[in-house]
């Protein structure tokens, strides 16, 4: 869905930015059903515990960042995630490489619901969306710490 968010979100003027939402909206939806179809039917695979949340992260990224060039949110708050999203990716890197694999969380989840209602209301027009955009970066570095947390829990762990 990044690439077709990327054409509609540039290429349709004014409209760009609603029809965009709407598929970011419905990429966000066939997350939600794919993991519940893979947990239903116990389908969870180590690579989709991982490959998951990447996409996840890939798309709220580019979303960020088309957001940011069209001046609708601050370059800062792409930079920010960016750097963010890029050390748990390397983290996680590291882990998998060493047979470990932390799955995503409530705060995790918390954080990207919270970047979709605030996206959305940045969409619509809401001048909430500013606030919302805020409480999603302060909610992303929450996310961030508790899976650090986990990380040095879990190197020490392995260490012993």
């Amino acid at each position: 869905m990044i690439p077709v968010f990327v054409l509609v979100f540039f290429s349709y003027g004014t409209q760009g930015l609603i029809y965009g939402a709407i598929i970011f909206l419905i990429a966000g939806f066939t997350d939600v059903l794919d993991g519940h179809i893979a947990r239903k039917f116990n389908l969870v695979t180590k690579y989709g515990i991982v490959l998951d949340p990447l996409a996840d992260k890939l798309m709220l990224l580019t979303v960020l960042f088309c957001l940011s060039v069209k001046e609708i949110i601050p370059f800062w708050v792409f930079i920010v995630i960016a750097v963010k999203d890029l050390s748990m990716i390397v983290s996680g890197v590291f882990l998998y490489k060493k047979d470990t694999v932390i799955p995503s969380n409530f705060f995790g989840k918390a954080s990207t619901v919270l970047f979709y209602v605030a996206i959305l209301a940045e969409a619509l027009g809401f001048h909430i969306g500013s606030y919302l955009l805020y409480i999603a970066v302060l909610s992303a570095f929450v996310a961030l710490t508790n899976y650090a947390i986990i990380f040095f829990k879990n190197k020490k762990q392995k260490q012993v």
